[in-house]
This record gives structure tokens, C-alpha cells and sequence, in this order.
């Protein structure tokens, strides 16, 4: 609990502009519930077990408002890489048991044999199969993210074919404000023969 409340005492000291106003919600409720918890201490009380209650409610409150309002953890990021990963898993753990069966059952082989070549597959699928599983999820559920691999696809491919530096220019700028959405841009080109 240390380690953590040191964390969020660094992102905050570090954080400007959105970022801290986010971070000051969950501040402002940990420190209420600090109170709270160290009055506790030395009086027990109903009423203090009212305010215990209505410290941790407005801390998840806090949160709630960090998260939804002001995207402080990126929570679709977080949902996307949870569901995938939870997708893969039990993809993983059904082929390993159908491997499993498949060579003590019906090859009859060794079943520690079976077992070592079953979890050899089941590792070799890994990376291929988490890859394909973040590109459907990612396409359902992190369109901003799926739309932004498109666009920078297509503008590659577009910039193959096209020589006119202004219109490279004026693409570029395209792409770059749909996919990344930066307050600024700025794009210098050396004019050197």
C-alpha cells in the first residue's frame, strides 16, 4: 500500500494540466479516508463507522470520475489487453487438454511424453494466436486504436505512388491529426537540392 500511495505521490508531482486534475479527485478521497481510518484508531464509534463507509464511497467515487471523465488509466486499453488475454487463456488451456487427450487416448503414447509435446504446441500458438485474438478484440472494442493502424496502412501505401512533396506534405498532416489528434504540428522540410 506504501509502494502505491508513493506512486501516485510521483505521477501527481510530475503530471501537469489534466493528468493532475485527475490525480487530485483520487488525492482529495484517499486523503479523507486517511482521516477517517487514522480517527478510527483512537475513537470507535457508529458514527465513525458511518464515515468509514462514506470515505470508501467516495473514493470509488474519485475513481469513477478519474476514469470516465478524464480517461486516467486508459481503461480501454485496459478492457482490450483483459478480454484478449482471457480469450487467449482459454483458448490455450482447450488445446493443451485436446492435445492431452488426443495423444494418451487415442496414439497411447507416454502420457509424460504427451504432456511435454501437448505444452510444446500450446507455447508455439502463443504469440500467433494473441496476435490475431488483439486484432479482433482491438477492431470491436478499441476502434480508435484499429482505425489508426488503417489509416497509417493506408497513407504508406499511398506515399509509394505520389512524388508531389506538397501533397506528401498535406497527407501526412492528414494522418498524422487523425491518428494521433496533437494539439500542435508542425512539419519542417529541408529544401536542399
Amino acid at each position: 500500500m506504501l509502494v502505491s500511495v508513493v506512486a501516485v505521490v510521483v505521477r501527481f508531482v510530475k503530471s501537469a494540466g489534466e493528468e493532475r486534475l485527475q490525480l487530485k479527485w483520487c488525492a482529495a478521497a484517499a486523503l479523507a479516508l486517511a482521516v477517517v481510518f487514522v480517527a478510527s484508531v483512537w475513537v470507535t464509534s457508529a458514527a465513525l463507522n458511518v464515515l468509514q463507509s462514506v470515505a470508501f464511497v467516495g473514493l470509488w467515487t474519485a475513481i469513477a470520475v478519474a476514469v470516465l471523465k478524464y480517461r486516467l488509466y486508459d481503461i480501454d486499453r485496459v478492457i482490450s489487453r483483459t478480454l484478449a488475454y482471457a480469450i487467449v487463456t482459454g483458448l490455450l488451456v482447450g488445446v493443451y487438454a485436446a492435445l492431452v487427450l488426443l495423444t494418451t487416448e487415442v496414439f497411447r503414447l507416454h502420457s509424460t511424453v504427451a504432456v511435454a509435446a501437448s505444452t510444446l504446441a500450446a507455447a508455439a500458438l502463443f504469440n500467433p494466436l494473441r496476435r490475431r485474438v488483439q486484432q479482433v478484440v482491438d477492431r470491436r472494442f478499441n476502434r480508435a486504436r484499429y482505425d489508426a493502424e488503417q489509416t497509417v496502412a493506408a497513407f504508406a501505401a499511398r506515399l509509394k505512388n505520389t512524388v508531389d512533396l506538397d501533397s506528401i506534405r498535406d497527407d501526412l498532416a492528414t494522418v498524422v491529426g487523425q491518428t494521433l489528434e496533437p494539439a500542435h504540428l508542425s512539419l519542417w522540410i529541408s529544401r536542399q537540392s
